[in-house]
C-alpha cells in the first residue's frame, strides 16, 4: 500500500508499506551497512528516529534469535530500496516484514533511497514522518515540523533497564548479583550502566572472564561501590547527552575510584563528566565502515557506529584529558582517555555488532586497566 515519506523541509517521498498500515515519526537518518539490519534494528540507540539503509536489498537472509542486540525493535520506521520477502539463509528463522510486524514497526521500500540520503548528506538529519494513513504532504511536512525532535530530551529513561540484571549463557538473567553470577570467584567484577546496552557489550566482557552485573542509569555512586566492583562501563544509548538527567554527576562521584570504559553515549556522559560538551553532528556517523585513526599507533581502524552528538574535544582541559582517535571523514573526536584517572572511552562500537573487529583491542585494554587498579582481596 502506498506510503508517504515527508521531512521538515517540505522533501517528500513516496513509496509502499511492506508491514501494512502505520504511522511514524521520528529524526530520519541513515546507514552504510552492506549486512547486519537486524542488529541495527534492535540497537536502543536508534530510539526515536528512522533507519534509511543506503544497500539497495534488505530482508535476504532473514532474521533469527541469535542476532538480537536487545529485546525490541527501536527504531520507529525502516526505510529500504526494495524488501526482499524470501529469505535465503539456513540461520533464518523468520522474515523481515514479520519481525517488524510484531514490534509494530513500519517499513517501506520502493523509493529512491539515494536521492533521500543525499539530501539528508546535504541538508543533515531532520525531523520526518512517514505514513499509509495520511497521504497528504502538506499535512505530513505539517506534522513533522510540529514534533518535538530529540535535542535536549532523554531518550535513556525508555531504554534502561529498571532493575538490575546479569548476563549468563547468552542471555539477560534477572536478579543476579555478582556472588551467584557464573565465573570464578576471583573474576573481574563489572557494573554495567544501561544506557541502551547491545548484547554483545555483555557477551564479549563475559566472554573474557569477567563477571557483570548491568544497573539501571539512574544507579546512584554509593549503590554502585557498594557492589564492590573492579570496574565501570558506561554503555552506548540514544539521543542528546546533555538531556539525561543524573549520570554526569554519578560518573564524576566515581571518577578515581575504580576503572571506567565508556562506549558511544557512554563516551559522550564522560566527555560532559569531565567539564566538557556536545554537539549535534549534521548527519551522525552511522554504519560499518567508518575510518578512525589511533592517534598513539598511527593504525587506522575500519569501524562500526551510530550516534548523531560528538564531544568537543575543544572544551576539555588538555592537562587533564588527551584526545585518542579521531574521525577521518570529518576529524571528530572518537576517543579519549584522562590523564589522571584510569577513565577511557570511544565514540564508535568496538563490540562488532554489526561491523569489523578491528577495536576489540580496547575491551583488553579495559580488563588489563581493571587488573592494575584491584585492589587485594
Amino acid at each position: 500500500m502506498k506510503a508517504v515519506i515527508a521531512l521538515e523541509d517540505g522533501t517528500v517521498f513516496e513509496g509502499l508499506s511492506f508491514t501494512g498500515h502505520g504511522e511514524a515519526i521520528g529524526e530520519i537518518v541513515f546507514n552504510t551497512s552492506m549486512s547486519g539490519y537486524q542488529e541495527v534494528l534492535t540497537d536502543p540507540s536508534y530510539t526515536g528516529q528512522m533507519v534509511v539503509m543506503t544497500y539497495p536489498l534488505i530482508g535476504n537472509y532473514g532474521v533469527n534469535p541469535d542476532d538480537m542486540e536487545s529485546a525490541a525493535v527501536h527504531p520507529k520506521a525502516f526505510l529500504v530500496k526494495e524488501y526482499h520477502a524470501i529469505p535465503c539463509n539456513h540461520r533464518a528463522r523468520q522474515n523481515l516484514a514479520d519481525f517488524l510486524k510484531t514490534y509494530g514497526v513500519l517499513g517501506v521500500e520502493g523509493f529512491d533511497t539515494r536521492a533521500l540520503v543525499r539530501h539528508i548528506r546535504t541538508a543533515g538529519a531532520m525531523k520526518a514522518i512517514v505514513s499509509t494513513e495520511d497521504t497528504d504532504p502538506e499535512s505530513l511536512v505539517d506534522k513533522a515540523i510540529n514534533w518535538q525532535g530529540l535535542i535536549g530530551r532523554d531518550m535513556v529513561e525508555r531504554v534502561s533497564c529498571q532493575s538490575p540484571y546479569g548476563w549468563s549463557n547468552n542471555m539477560p538473567v534477572p536478579g543476579t548479583s555478582f556472588e551467584t553470577a557464573p565465573g570464578s570467584a576471583d573474576a573481574l567484577k563489572v557494573v554495567a550502566f544501561d544506557f541502551g546496552i547491545k548484547y554483545n557489550q555483555l557477551r564479549i566482557l563475559t566472554d573474557k572472564g569477567c563477571r557483570v552485573q548491568v544497573v539501571p542509569a539512574t544507579t546512584d555512586s554509593a549503590t554502585v561501590l557498594a557492589m564492590q566492583p573492579d570496574g565501570i562501563f558506561l554503555s552506548n544509548g540514544p539521543g542528546d547527552p546533555a538531556g539525561v538527567a543524573g549520570v554526569v554527576a554519578t560518573i564524576r562521584e566515581l571518577l578515581g575510584r575504580l576503572p571506567i570504559f565508556g562506549i558511544c553515549l557512554g563516551h559522550q556522559m564522560l566527555g560532559l563528566a569531565y567539564g566538557g560538551s556536545t554537539y549535534k553532528l549534521k548527519f551522525g556517523h552511522r554504519g560499518g565502515n567508518q575510518p578512525v585513526k589511533d592517534l598513539h599507533t598511527g593504525k587506522v581502524e575500519i569501524t562500526s557506529q551510530n550516534h548523531g552528538f560528538c564531544v568537543d574535544i575543544d572544551t576539555l582541559d588538555p592537562d587533564q584529558v588527551e584526545l585518542t582517535h579521531i574521525n577521518l571523514n570529518d576529524g571528530s573526536c572518537e576517543g579519549m582517555r584522562h590523564k589522571r584517572y584510569p577513565a577511557f572511552s570511544v565514540q564508535y562500537h568496538p563490540e562488532h555488532a554489526p561491523g569489523p573487529h578491528d577495536a576489540m583491542y580496547l575491551f583488553d585494554r579495559f580488563i588489563e586497566l581493571m587488573h592494575k587498579q584491584r585492589r587485594p582481596r
